[in-house]
């Protein structure tokens, strides 16, 4: 009894910065547990920066009413946000099993005062729209939104502190997108990524030209084919109007070289980055015949900080081979190459191809760059 006095004892005597931190490493139904530790643990859940609210909140049985998990869930998340007391800068709400759309409005609607919010996730099951109070949350640096609908409200000012952005199957106009990305300045990272679900429509033009005027600070960009498809359309010149000095990352999913549009606007954004450090790529099959792009005009490409180029899928068509060999001849310190072939390369194709990028005397900037070519894994 008395070791196990001394070890409370010692648990209690931390500092209060140092409690605070054990417990945002805790899910939220274990740091509520600490109260019972001692006076000193009793309340200091109630200040926690950081708060998770996801399925394992609370205990859930397979064979619970609909209602009844929705009226759980959603009390816990309540009586969590009415008794805390400090500034909250972390929130993420992962619900996936209940649907608590408009119980969400109530909980964004009693947070929408405060400006101390820097990171928000939002990963719900359903379709939801957000609320107009959504927009009042200021002091947003990181956002990410799972299956929302976004629709922007007159009053919006923008998110000014805004420097990370994730939209994950989220339904929005081309206009929509375009007005937000203009009201958050600062934004220094954008994932968007979609399906054939996902709803990106609009009439208006914003392909890569309009979407960087909106991103002047930019280093990292990650998109799926909904939206290069969109960002591509009619394809694009060699330059764009303004150099992307801090982009530093461009990850692109679902890529095809033989769409002269895609493949023009990507050499295009590239050929801007003149401090990009990785490229990766996924490629696609073409779904039908196009007209071949000529890469030999993409020979004035300099890319003179590019450490790593990723190809996922690769097809060994001549289009891709191509782009391989183009990267590779201007990338004087390249580290690492890797490509990953597509399930349908054949062994002897793979051998080929080999011998064509490894021991042809092709341009090669950086010698010393590590080529790895593989097969996928099983």
């Amino acid at each position: 009894m008395k070791a196990q006095h001394q070890s409370l004892d010692r648990i209690s005597a931390l500092p209060q910065d140092t409690m605070e931190k054990v417990l945002s490493l805790m899910p939220i139904r274990d740091a509520l547990r600490t109260s019972i530790l001692s006076k000193k643990w009793r309340y200091c859940w109630t200040r926690m920066p950081k708060l998770v609210f996801d399925d394992n909140m609370v205990k859930l049985s397979s064979n619970m009413e609909e209602e009844i998990e929705k009226y759980k869930v959603v009390n816990a998340i309540f009586h969590v946000l009415l008794l805390h007391k400090g500034p909250i800068s972390e929130l993420c709400i992962c619900i996936i099993d209940a649907e608590i759309g408009n119980e969400i409005d109530q909980i964004i609607l009693h947070l929408s005062w405060s400006k101390n919010i820097k990171k928000f996730r939002l990963w719900i099951y359903e379709y939801y729209k957000l609320p107009c109070s959504f927009f009042s949350l200021q002091g947003l640096e990181c956002l990410e939104l799972l299956y929302c609908k976004v629709e922007i409200p007159l009053m919006f000012n923008g998110f000014s502190m805004l420097k990370s952005l994730g939209f994950y199957y989220v339904n929005i106009t081309a206009k929509m997108l375009q007005q937000f990305l203009t009201a958050c300045p600062l934004l220094e990272g954008i994932t968007l990524i979609g399906n054939h679900q996902t709803d990106f429509t609009g009439g208006n033009k914003f392909t890569f030209v309009e979407l960087f005027k909106c991103l002047p600070l930019i280093q990292g960009v990650n998109f799926s084919s909904v939206y290069i498809k969109h960002f591509t359309a009619g394809g694009m010149s060699q330059k764009l109007p303004a150099s992307l000095v801090y982009l530093r990352i461009l990850i692109l999913d679902q890529v095809c070289f033989h769409n002269q549009n895609e493949l023009s606007s990507i050499l295009c954004v590239i050929n801007s980055s003149p401090n990009l450090e990785k490229i990766k790529l996924k490629m696609i099959r073409p779904d039908r015949q196009y007209t071949m792009l000529d890469l030999q005009d993409y020979s004035g490409i300099n890319l003179d900080h590019l450490k790593e180029l990723e190809i996922i899928s690769f097809h060994k068509y001549t289009p891709e081979m191509e782009f391989v060999k183009l990267i590779m001849a201007k990338s004087p310190l390249l580290k690492r190459a890797r490509i990953e072939l597509n399930i349908s390369v054949s062994v002897h194709e793979e051998v080929k191809m080999l011998r064509d990028l490894l021991f042809l005397p092709i341009p090669r900037a950086s010698p010393a760059a590590k080529f790895i070519i593989e097969r996928p894994k099983k």
